[in-house]
């Protein structure tokens, strides 16, 4: 059984530019989702797909494999990673490079552990479901705070349904934040489907650390910060 992995990464990033490439405690934010990939020892091979000759070289240095440059029209700001994905295995599949599991790594978590892999890839090949994605606790519920505001102002619960206004937040039922710290399904589940959410998807619950996910400048400060003390011992 041949796994896979894959870190999907853009040149171009309008929350925080050059993000991939960023020096984020050390490093650039890319090597620590290569690193992770490779420290798992579940993967057989990692490959990283970008449309920056910059990146795929830093991505080379830290130990993944760059066989080709992502086509421009999937790499801009409204281009599904889907496709991406799916240009990927094809490319692959058409050298005669076929594996059984597919593994994206997003480059956004910095702060996966490999064990946090490894219990997606385990979980994904018990063989009960197509899809393994990953979620942390959720801070916000629909069922008692989180909002929506119309156009003069006013708040209404998102979920008003007369089952769902519990009195006390310990009462609203489990939610979950998806995360990005992996997605794991077959190439041929990948290719023939146009959603995440077609077929069984399970979802493995990481901590909320191992899970904060670069997106804006905030992000990145608070994700420095983790790391840091994680570097220092202190979690």
């Amino acid at each position: 059984m041949k796994t896979y992995g894959f870190i999907f990464a853009r040149g171009g990033s309008k929350g925080i530019p050059h993000k991939n490439m960023r020096n984020f405690c050390g490093k650039p934010l890319i090597a620590y989702a290569i690193e992770a990939g490779l420290q798992s020892g579940c993967v057989d091979r990692l490959f990283v797909s970008t449309d920056s000759e910059e990146i795929a070289e830093v991505a080379r240095r830290y130990g993944a494999e760059v066989p080709f440059l992502r086509p421009a029209e999937l790499a801009s700001d409204h281009a599904p990673e889907r496709l991406a994905w799916q240009h990927a295995i094809r490319f692959l599949q058409e050298r005669g490079d076929n594996f059984h599991t597919f593994l994206s790594l997003p480059a956004t978590a910095p702060l996966r552990t490999p064990e946090d892999i490894v219990r997606c890839i385990e979980t994904f090949r018990q063989g009960d479901c197509e899809m393994v994605i990953t979620c942390t606790e959720a801070q916000r519920s629909p069922y008692f705070n989180m909002v929506t505001r119309d156009a003069h102002g006013y708040a209404q619960l998102v979920n008003t349904a007369s089952n769902a206004m519990p009195v006390r937040r310990q009462d609203a039922p489990a939610v979950y934040d998806m995360t990005t710290v992996a997605y794991v399904s077959s190439p041929e589940h990948i290719l023939a489907t146009t959603s995440l959410w077609e077929g069984r998807v399970k979802a493995v619950l990481i901590d909320r650390v191992n899970a904060i996910d670069i997106d804006e400048p905030m992000d990145w400060d608070i994700a420095e910060l983790f790391m840091s003390r994680r570097k220092e011992g202190l979690l």
